[in-house]
Protein backbone atom coordinates (compact mmCIF):
# COMPACT_ATOMS: atom_id res chain seq x y z
CA UNK A 1 0.00 0.00 0.00
CA UNK A 2 0.97 3.34 -1.33
CA UNK A 3 0.68 5.94 1.83
CA UNK A 4 1.83 8.92 -0.67
CA UNK A 5 -1.04 10.91 -1.20
CA UNK A 6 -3.08 9.15 1.44
CA UNK A 7 -4.27 9.69 4.63
CA UNK A 8 -4.04 7.37 7.61
CA UNK A 9 -4.98 7.86 11.30
CA UNK A 10 -2.39 6.96 14.42
CA UNK A 11 -4.36 6.86 17.63
CA UNK A 12 -2.14 7.66 20.51
CA UNK A 13 -0.27 9.52 18.04
CA UNK A 14 0.96 12.19 20.47
CA UNK A 15 3.58 10.23 22.34
CA UNK A 16 5.99 7.43 22.27
CA UNK A 17 4.76 4.82 19.70
CA UNK A 18 2.01 6.26 17.64
CA UNK A 19 3.80 9.96 17.68
CA UNK A 20 6.91 7.81 16.22
CA UNK A 21 4.61 6.30 13.73
CA UNK A 22 2.66 9.44 12.92
CA UNK A 23 5.88 10.87 12.02
CA UNK A 24 7.23 7.68 9.75
CA UNK A 25 3.61 7.76 7.91
CA UNK A 26 3.92 11.45 7.22
CA UNK A 27 7.99 11.36 6.38
CA UNK A 28 6.48 9.05 3.21
CA UNK A 29 3.52 11.27 2.29
CA UNK A 30 0.39 10.47 4.14
CA UNK A 31 -1.71 13.05 5.68
CA UNK A 32 -1.85 11.87 9.36
CA UNK A 33 -4.47 12.25 11.78
CA UNK A 34 -3.41 11.72 15.29
CA UNK A 35 -6.07 10.67 17.68
CA UNK A 36 -5.10 11.49 20.95
CA UNK A 37 -6.38 12.75 24.19
CA UNK A 38 -3.72 14.81 24.63
CA UNK A 39 -4.93 18.02 22.76
CA UNK A 40 -1.96 20.34 23.47
CA UNK A 41 0.67 17.73 22.26
CA UNK A 42 -1.20 16.23 19.92
CA UNK A 43 -2.06 19.62 17.96
CA UNK A 44 1.83 20.62 17.91
CA UNK A 45 2.98 17.42 16.52
CA UNK A 46 0.18 17.51 14.09
CA UNK A 47 1.15 20.78 12.48
CA UNK A 48 4.86 19.83 12.42
CA UNK A 49 4.37 16.62 10.28
CA UNK A 50 1.02 18.45 8.71
CA UNK A 51 -1.34 16.58 9.77
CA UNK A 52 -4.50 17.13 11.51
CA UNK A 53 -5.56 16.69 14.86
CA UNK A 54 -8.74 14.97 16.58
CA UNK A 55 -8.95 14.82 19.97
CA UNK A 56 -10.70 11.41 20.74
CA UNK A 57 -11.52 8.78 23.32
CA UNK A 58 -11.26 5.46 21.61
CA UNK A 59 -13.41 3.85 23.57
CA UNK A 60 -16.48 5.84 22.62
CA UNK A 61 -18.17 5.31 19.47
CA UNK A 62 -18.90 9.22 18.82
CA UNK A 63 -15.42 10.54 19.60
CA UNK A 64 -13.61 7.94 16.93
CA UNK A 65 -16.49 8.59 14.50
CA UNK A 66 -15.31 12.17 14.52
CA UNK A 67 -11.43 11.45 14.37
CA UNK A 68 -12.55 9.05 10.97
CA UNK A 69 -14.66 11.81 9.44
CA UNK A 70 -11.46 14.08 9.98
CA UNK A 71 -9.49 11.69 7.90
CA UNK A 72 -12.28 11.57 5.21
CA UNK A 73 -12.30 15.27 5.36
CA UNK A 74 -8.46 15.80 4.11
CA UNK A 75 -9.69 14.37 0.70
CA UNK A 76 -7.21 12.19 0.23
CA UNK A 77 -8.26 8.19 0.86
CA UNK A 78 -8.25 6.97 4.07
CA UNK A 79 -5.42 3.77 3.79
CA UNK A 80 -4.03 3.17 7.13
CA UNK A 81 -5.85 2.88 10.67
CA UNK A 82 -2.59 2.36 13.33
CA UNK A 83 -3.79 1.68 16.98
CA UNK A 84 -1.37 2.22 19.35
CA UNK A 85 -3.31 4.01 22.31
CA UNK A 86 -3.41 1.96 25.33
CA UNK A 87 -3.15 2.34 29.33
CA UNK A 88 -1.31 0.13 31.87
CA UNK A 89 -1.86 -1.41 34.77
CA UNK A 90 -0.56 -3.32 37.57
CA UNK A 91 -2.67 -5.38 39.97
CA UNK A 92 -2.71 -9.46 41.02
CA UNK A 93 -5.79 -10.90 40.76
CA UNK A 94 -5.83 -11.04 44.66
CA UNK A 95 -3.52 -8.84 45.97
CA UNK A 96 -1.55 -9.87 49.03
CA UNK A 97 -3.78 -8.23 51.38
CA UNK A 98 -6.45 -10.86 50.62
CA UNK A 99 -8.13 -8.28 48.44
CA UNK A 100 -9.49 -9.15 44.78
CA UNK A 101 -8.34 -7.39 41.74
CA UNK A 102 -10.38 -3.98 41.62
CA UNK A 103 -13.17 -4.36 38.95
CA UNK A 104 -13.19 -0.99 37.52
CA UNK A 105 -9.62 -0.60 36.64
CA UNK A 106 -10.41 -4.15 34.84
CA UNK A 107 -13.06 -2.69 32.95
CA UNK A 108 -11.00 0.09 31.93
CA UNK A 109 -8.53 -0.79 30.74
CA UNK A 110 -10.05 -3.83 28.58
CA UNK A 111 -12.25 -0.71 27.33
CA UNK A 112 -9.59 1.29 26.40
CA UNK A 113 -6.75 -1.36 24.87
CA UNK A 114 -9.37 -4.20 23.51
CA UNK A 115 -12.75 -2.09 22.88
CA UNK A 116 -11.42 0.92 21.74
CA UNK A 117 -8.74 -0.69 19.19
CA UNK A 118 -12.15 -2.71 18.12
CA UNK A 119 -14.00 0.15 17.39
CA UNK A 120 -11.56 2.57 15.57
CA UNK A 121 -10.27 -0.79 13.52
CA UNK A 122 -14.20 -0.98 12.47
CA UNK A 123 -15.34 2.53 11.76
CA UNK A 124 -12.14 3.12 10.48
CA UNK A 125 -12.70 0.22 8.02
CA UNK A 126 -15.61 0.65 7.11
CA UNK A 127 -14.40 4.28 5.70
CA UNK A 128 -12.05 2.50 3.84
CA UNK A 129 -14.48 0.71 1.96
CA UNK A 130 -16.05 3.58 0.59
CA UNK A 131 -12.59 4.46 -1.06
CA UNK A 132 -11.62 3.44 -4.28
CA UNK A 133 -9.37 -0.06 -4.72
CA UNK A 134 -6.04 1.15 -5.15
CA UNK A 135 -4.50 -1.54 -7.24
CA UNK A 136 -5.55 -4.29 -8.93
CA UNK A 137 -5.44 -6.74 -6.19
CA UNK A 138 -8.69 -4.55 -5.04
CA UNK A 139 -6.77 -3.17 -2.21
CA UNK A 140 -8.22 0.11 -0.17
CA UNK A 141 -6.50 -0.12 3.14
CA UNK A 142 -4.41 -1.56 6.00
CA UNK A 143 -5.12 -1.78 9.97
CA UNK A 144 -2.10 -2.32 12.50
CA UNK A 145 -2.69 -2.96 15.96
CA UNK A 146 -1.45 -2.52 18.80
CA UNK A 147 -0.77 -5.89 21.13
CA UNK A 148 1.91 -6.60 23.36
CA UNK A 149 4.12 -9.59 23.95
CA UNK A 150 2.34 -9.83 27.28
CA UNK A 151 -0.82 -11.04 25.69
CA UNK A 152 1.00 -14.05 25.20
CA UNK A 153 3.17 -14.31 28.23
CA UNK A 154 2.34 -11.85 30.90
CA UNK A 155 3.56 -11.81 34.16
CA UNK A 156 2.60 -11.65 37.59
CA UNK A 157 0.04 -8.74 38.43
CA UNK A 158 -0.42 -7.80 34.17
CA UNK A 159 -3.95 -10.10 34.48
CA UNK A 160 -5.32 -6.64 32.59
CA UNK A 161 -3.19 -5.54 30.80
CA UNK A 162 -2.47 -9.56 29.24
CA UNK A 163 -6.49 -9.87 28.66
CA UNK A 164 -6.46 -6.80 26.70
CA UNK A 165 -3.40 -6.98 24.59
CA UNK A 166 -4.30 -10.89 24.25
CA UNK A 167 -7.67 -10.16 23.28
CA UNK A 168 -6.16 -7.58 20.21
CA UNK A 169 -4.17 -11.30 19.60
CA UNK A 170 -6.93 -12.72 19.31
CA UNK A 171 -8.86 -11.27 16.92
CA UNK A 172 -6.63 -10.70 14.16
CA UNK A 173 -7.14 -13.50 11.89
CA UNK A 174 -11.12 -13.45 12.10
CA UNK A 175 -11.16 -9.26 11.18
CA UNK A 176 -8.36 -10.17 8.34
CA UNK A 177 -10.96 -12.33 7.45
CA UNK A 178 -13.96 -10.34 7.86
CA UNK A 179 -12.51 -7.98 5.99
CA UNK A 180 -10.96 -9.48 3.17
CA UNK A 181 -13.99 -8.71 1.48
CA UNK A 182 -13.75 -5.17 1.58
CA UNK A 183 -9.53 -5.40 0.33
CA UNK A 184 -8.26 -4.21 4.46
CA UNK A 185 -6.25 -6.16 5.55
CA UNK A 186 -5.34 -6.71 8.98
CA UNK A 187 -2.10 -7.46 11.38
CA UNK A 188 -0.56 -6.83 15.15
CA UNK A 189 2.58 -5.66 16.57
CA UNK A 190 2.97 -7.45 19.64
CA UNK A 191 6.21 -5.05 21.22
CA UNK A 192 8.24 -6.57 23.74
CA UNK A 193 10.47 -3.88 25.88
CA UNK A 194 10.29 -0.76 24.09
CA UNK A 195 12.04 2.36 24.98
CA UNK A 196 9.63 5.33 25.21
CA UNK A 197 8.96 8.40 28.03
CA UNK A 198 6.85 6.00 30.30
CA UNK A 199 10.22 4.43 31.49
CA UNK A 200 12.00 7.67 32.48
CA UNK A 201 14.78 10.17 30.88
CA UNK A 202 18.01 9.08 29.11
CA UNK A 203 20.49 10.19 31.33
CA UNK A 204 18.59 9.84 34.75
CA UNK A 205 20.65 7.35 36.97
CA UNK A 206 18.11 5.40 38.31
CA UNK A 207 15.90 5.56 34.77
CA UNK A 208 18.90 3.93 33.18
CA UNK A 209 19.58 1.77 35.97
CA UNK A 210 16.18 0.30 35.56
CA UNK A 211 15.70 0.15 32.05
CA UNK A 212 19.20 -2.25 32.01
CA UNK A 213 17.19 -4.44 34.35
CA UNK A 214 14.57 -4.15 32.32
CA UNK A 215 16.64 -4.92 28.82
CA UNK A 216 18.30 -8.10 30.77
CA UNK A 217 15.68 -11.12 29.25
CA UNK A 218 16.23 -9.92 25.85
CA UNK A 219 18.10 -12.18 23.69
CA UNK A 220 19.67 -9.78 21.41
CA UNK A 221 20.22 -7.04 20.96
CA UNK A 222 20.77 -6.61 24.27
CA UNK A 223 18.94 -3.68 24.67
CA UNK A 224 15.38 -2.25 24.42
CA UNK A 225 13.26 -1.62 21.11
CA UNK A 226 13.06 1.82 20.38
CA UNK A 227 10.20 3.75 18.86
CA UNK A 228 11.68 4.92 15.76
CA UNK A 229 11.94 0.94 15.21
CA UNK A 230 8.39 0.14 16.05
CA UNK A 231 7.21 3.05 13.53
CA UNK A 232 9.63 1.45 10.65
CA UNK A 233 8.07 -1.62 11.32
CA UNK A 234 4.77 -0.26 10.97
CA UNK A 235 5.16 0.94 7.50
CA UNK A 236 6.86 -2.00 6.21
CA UNK A 237 3.76 -4.08 6.92
CA UNK A 238 1.81 -1.39 5.45
CA UNK A 239 3.94 -1.15 2.50
CA UNK A 240 4.14 -5.19 1.95
CA UNK A 241 0.94 -6.14 0.26
CA UNK A 242 1.12 -9.68 1.10
CA UNK A 243 1.67 -9.44 4.69
CA UNK A 244 -2.38 -10.18 6.02
CA UNK A 245 -3.35 -11.94 9.64
CA UNK A 246 -0.61 -11.98 11.27
CA UNK A 247 0.80 -10.84 14.88
CA UNK A 248 4.30 -10.28 14.67
CA UNK A 249 6.69 -10.25 17.78
CA UNK A 250 8.81 -7.54 18.17
CA UNK A 251 10.83 -8.15 20.87
CA UNK A 252 14.40 -8.89 20.26
CA UNK A 253 13.55 -12.53 21.08
CA UNK A 254 12.90 -12.08 24.85
CA UNK A 255 10.32 -14.15 26.55
CA UNK A 256 8.68 -13.17 29.77
CA UNK A 257 9.49 -14.53 33.08
CA UNK A 258 6.67 -15.10 36.11
CA UNK A 259 8.02 -11.42 37.51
Amino acid sequence: MDLNGASAIVSGGASGLGEATARELARVGATVVIADLNAERGKAIADEIGGVFAQTDVSDEASVQAAVEAAVATGQPLRAVVNSAGIGWAQRTVNRDGSPHDLASYRKVIDVNLIGTFNLMRVGAAAMAKTEPADADGARGVVVNTASVAGIEGQTGQVAYSASKGGIIGMTVPAARDLAAIGVRVLTIAPGIIDTPIYGKIGDKNADEFKAKLAAPVVFPKRMGSAAEFAHLVRSLIENDYMNGEVIRFDGGIRFQPK
